[in-house]
């Protein structure tokens, strides 16, 4: 039983007992009220407008309701839960690849042609497979599939795919070479069947192409390769991908920049699957420049064919051979023998070619006219006869008598001519290449005060010995001008005038480049400027354009003109009266300078020749050099001859 209260307006509330019960088919309470309608028709209205303000639920229903909202709760998070932990990774992978790309578009790579305009490097079609990390199946099961059946089709190792995941996991967008270099009739295969596996496609390129037939370019073209990690760091902001390759040697190499062109770029939608819905935009590139080199293609290909017929004839296998514009310094031949083919990289050269390659004790693809470093031999005279005659220690006619060669102590040094050469001056000096002359001015002599390791030294480095000519291609050598602290320090001794002496005549510790060799022969033949050597001369750019590259000689500071001119003298009497006699019955004078290194231990000298040509007025310096050879004047010479005769029978 419950209670209501009824209260009227002037007398205080009555507590009137009423019983619970229903209406209808709702239960109904009764709560308190101010005002009770003594009217009993309008009881019920009052009471369904403030007695009954609410409707009751049952527990069971209530119990039922619950139940079935805490089901439907505990759902939600376990859902919701899967979602975020379970199958998290897979969606947000699914969600990346639902995203705009941009690939950049490599231009095309330029081509080169030689002085002429002989094609000696082109582009040919290419195909590769690539794979992009970020479009291959999340779900395990899968991408065992898809990678399974890739390494299948593709023709690779699985243990090469896992190698590349690893090695790219950081940059899972960029795309990875998996196999290059492929056959057009597999392409063709490739291209049907990788259409269903998420993450591999078919990509076609190209690849650089060396016509020529002869080998001795390949140190002059280079080759390009795979880029390598460091040079993607440094090279990335330039718009190179993981996928590109560069030059390694050569021109290829020193000329990347202007070879590569400008990339361009598209940006496309693509779907969780990596498939391409929408480009969005594009930018063209541009085609990298075509570049004119100064090497003379025919020239290069006598002057290789030359030292290997004479490279079999005297059982030897390594020389090297310049020809150089006196004026300006473009490199027209520069031959290191033996050499390779370039095609071996472009088209992938395997483990076992390289192999062979590297081990090959005489080094091809070591390009020794630039790198190697040599005892020069007499070739030296000519700057040290110079230096004598601009420090006054000597003039013109200065003569000094030789017998066969000096004794200093119990030390003997000789002359290569029995009994010597009688009385000479410093043209016969140069001509006849007279030790005992360069003994002299060089360390001096009883009471003649020679030279002396600084002044030699310092004058050699005037025409550029013992720093690198700038020549544009990387690798080179700087050659080396020894001195008393350098043996000092790296021998424990100290300089003796035998030193000095063997210094002169290009001997002891010296070493020189064939290219510095070919470098101060120019400064010779030229009236005393130092010339730049250089292989690129123009370029025609892929957006318009064209560029020509010039090089300016420097004249030497100080130079004494009397001294240059009576040293080229002496180098024009080698040629009618001298060592290098051979040379005079071409259809034009040109002087030279023969010379016959002496090599550690036993094993025979190096073969030497150094000159130019017209004598008057030179059009090129020519550098020979046989390495283990014999003599300058028999081995050396008579190739110098056959260069200078095709020169002026083509020039």
């Amino acid at each position: 039983m419950r209670w209501f209260r009824r209260s009227s307006s002037r007398s205080s509330p009555e507590l009137f007992p009423i019983q619970e019960g229903t209406l209808g088919m709702l239960s109904y309470t009764t709560t308190e009220v101010d005002t009770v309608s003594r009217d009993p028709e309008n009881h019920f209205s009052n009471m369904s407008q403030g007695v009954f303000v609410g409707a009751s639920i049952s527990h069971r229903r209530w119990n039922v309701a619950g139940i079935i909202g805490l089901c439907f709760f505990l759902l939600l998070i376990g859902k919701t839960a899967y979602l975020q932990i379970i199958e998290g990774e897979s969606y947000r992978s699914l969600a990346e690849g639902n995203r705009v790309r941009t690939h950049v578009l490599v231009p095309p790579r330029g081509v080169i042609y030689d002085h002429k305009g002989v094609l000696l490097v082109e582009n040919v079609p290419d195909f590769e497979v690539i794979m992009t990390l970020a479009d291959i199946p999340a779900d395990l099961t899968l991408r065992e599939e898809v990678l399974m059946k890739a390494t299948s089709l593709i023709g690779v190792h699985r243990a090469d795919i896992d190698l590349l995941l690893t090695t790219y996991a950081r940059t899972p967008f960029d795309p990875v070479s998996v196999r290059s270099h492929i056959p057009y009739e597999t392409a063709m295969r490739l291209a049907i069947d990788l259409a269903s596996l998420s993450g591999f496609e078919l990509h076609i390129s190209s690849m650089r192409s060396y016509p020529s037939s002869f080998s001795s370019l390949s140190h002059v073209l280079g080759y390009m390769g795979k880029i390598s990690e460091d040079e993607f760091v440094s090279l990335t902001h330039q718009g190179y991908q993981i996928i590109d390759e560069v030059g390694k040697t050569g021109v290829e190499q020193s000329a990347e920049s202007l070879l590569r062109g400008v990339p361009g770029e598209y940006s496309v939608e693509v779907d969780a699957r990596g498939h391409e819905l929408l480009i969005l935009s594009k930018q063209d590139p541009v085609a990298g420049a075509s570049l004119t080199i100064s090497i003379d293609s025919a020239l290069q290909a006598f002057i290789e064919q030359t030292l290997q017929q004479t490279l079999s004839e005297i059982g030897a296998s390594r020389a090297s051979a310049i020809v150089m514009d006196s004026t300006s310094g473009a490199v027209r031949a520069l031959v290191s023998l033996p050499a390779y083919n370039s095609n071996l990289f472009a088209s992938g050269i395997t483990t076992e070619q390289y192999e062979v390659l590297a081990q090959d004790l005489d080094q091809p693809l070591f390009p020794r006219a630039v790198s190697g470093e040599f005892p020069s031999g007499s070739t030296f005279k000519p700057f040290v006869a110079y230096a004598a005659l601009a420090e006054g220690l000597v003039n013109e006619h200065t003569s000094f008598l030789s017998t066969g060669g000096l004794s200093i102590s119990e030390w003997f040094f000789p002359d290569w001519k029995a009994g010597g050469h009688g009385v000479t001056d410093v043209r016969k000096a140069i001509a006849e290449s007279v030790n005992t002359y360069f003994y002299i001015i060089g360390g001096g002599y009883d009471t003649f005060t020679g030279l002396g390791v600084e002044k030699i030294t310092d004058y050699a480095a005037r025409f550029g010995f013992g720093f690198p000519t700038g020549i544009d291609l990387s690798g080179e050598a700087d050659g080396f001008l020894p001195s008393k602290a350098w043996k000092e320090e790296e021998k424990g001794e100290r300089w003796y005038v035998g030193d000095t002496y063997h210094l002169a005549i290009g001997q002891g510790d010296l070493l020189v480049t064939p290219l510095q060799m070919a470098s101060a022969v120019c400064t010779i033949a030229n009236g005393g400027n130092r010339v730049i050597p250089h292989l690129v001369e123009s370029a025609v750019f892929g957006g318009g354009g064209e560029e020509t590259f010039f090089f300016s000689s420097e004249p030497i500071e100080d130079l004494d003109m009397t001294a240059l001119r009576v040293v080229k003298e002496g180098m024009r009497q080698a040629v009618t009266s001298g060592s290098a006699r051979l040379l005079s019955s071409l259809v034009y004078p040109v002087a030279g300078k023969t010379g016959t290194a002496q090599t550690p231990g036993d094993r025979p000298t190096h073969a030497w020749f150094i000159g130019f040509g017209p004598y008057s007025d030179a059009e090129i310096a020519v550098v020979v050099m046989i390495e283990e050879g014999g003599e300058g004047s028999l081995v050396a010479t008579p190739i110098a001859r056959d260069i200078f005769s095709w020169w002026f029978a083509h020039r």
